[in-house]
């Protein structure tokens, strides 16, 4: 990884904005949150009259990390929805490693005829910049259905930690600089790249731990073995009353009414920090245009239902559930964002 505390205060400010505040991602994501927000919602039987012949069999949905992280949670809840709509089975795979990619290469050679799909965060726009040799690029190899959801992650400490604030934290880390690690759902993953545009936006060295997943970087900060970690809101909030976490902050502007007792980094001495995860769904490129576009409509009316609407808010998530086109412009934007920002900080992987 490259030396990114030798990065100005300027870029730094930059860095840390990038991925977020009212001119990056952050503030399209939600103003695509608002202006879908009326999408209107099919029953369950009107969905299965809508559809002809698709799906004819069990539809599976590849997730290229392990399970318990955000893409897990959003995949479970979407395929559950799915399922009940279709009346047919929907099968979640979980494929990890290699920063998503292997999961990711799996999905882009998959049948394309939409019974495979994939379901990924942030990364899948990430990888491109850190991998130049890649077994699939992702503007080639597939073709964009629906940008799903997004939602905030939360910087948390291990309860030995003695830091209670962001400040604290930042203090503590620059007395004695590489003594804290961070975990993260591994190299190139979005919890990777969210916790080191914090560690520049900061100044502080801190070591880096890589997981195969959320779930498991969660269970590394509650055992001791990281002390920091920056990650989903779903992956955090359980274990915040047991006292072995303690939340800092979340990356949003604004506090989450999931936990509005949580402040932001933005005022915690990182004004303007912003930071959102998505999700969203693809499949392979040669997919025909008119079954993109019915799991589109299936997927938007679906995640749409009240049962499954307040499962997703329960786990601290926006649904957005874009059409294809806007959701391929969207990533196009974020891949060319995050290559910028990789490029920038100097971040390599191993």
């Amino acid at each position: 990884m490259g030396d990114m505390g030798e990065l100005d205060g300027e870029n730094m400010s930059a860095l840390s904005r990038r991925p977020g505040t009212r001119w990056g991602s952050a503030a399209v994501l939600a103003a695509l949150a608002a202006s879908l927000a009326q999408v209107p919602v099919a029953s369950t039987a009107r969905a299965q009259a809508a559809r002809t012949d698709f799906p004819s069999r069990p539809v599976r949905v590849i997730v290229p990390l392990a399970p318990g992280g955000g893409s897990d949670i959003v995949a479970r809840i979407t395929a559950a929805a799915l399922g009940e709509a279709w009346g047919q089975t929907t099968i979640v795979d979980n494929r990890p490693g290699a920063g998503s990619s292997i999961g990711t290469a799996i999905a882009a050679k998959a049948q394309p005829d939409g019974h495979t799909v994939l379901i990924s965060s942030s990364s899948i726009a990430i990888t491109p910049a850190l991998y130049r040799d890649l077994p699939f690029d992702v503007k080639r190899d597939f073709a964009p259905v629906t940008l799903l959801a997004s939602q905030p992650s939360v910087l948390a400490v291990n309860g030995a930690v003695s830091a209670a604030t962001v400040k604290e934290l930042i203090a503590f880390a620059r007395a004695q600089p590489g003594r804290l690690a961070y975990g993260s759902a591994g190299p190139g993953s979005a919890t990777h790249l969210g916790s080191e545009l914090f560690r520049v936006a900061a100044g502080i060295e801190l070591l880096h731990l890589p997981y195969k997943s959320a779930g498991l970087a969660t269970n590394a900060l509650l055992a001791g073995e990281a002390q920091v970690l920056l990650t989903n809101m779903a992956s955090v909030l359980p274990h915040l009353k047991g006292g072995k976490v303690r939340a800092l902050a979340v990356t949003s502007l604004k506090r989450s009414p999931l936990a509005p007792e949580i402040p932001t980094l933005a005022e915690s001495g990182l004004p303007r920090f912003e930071y959102l995860t998505w999700y969203g769904m693809l499949v392979p490129a040669a997919t025909p245009k008119t079954r993109v576009d019915q799991l589109y409509r299936d997927t938007a009316r679906s995640i749409r239902m009240p049962q499954y609407l307040e499962r997703f808010t329960q786990q601290g998530l926006d649904v957005i559930a874009t059409a294809p086109a806007e959701f391929g412009r969207f990533l196009a934007a974020e891949i060319g964002q995050w290559d910028t920002v990789v490029r920038k900080a100097g971040i390599k992987v191993d």
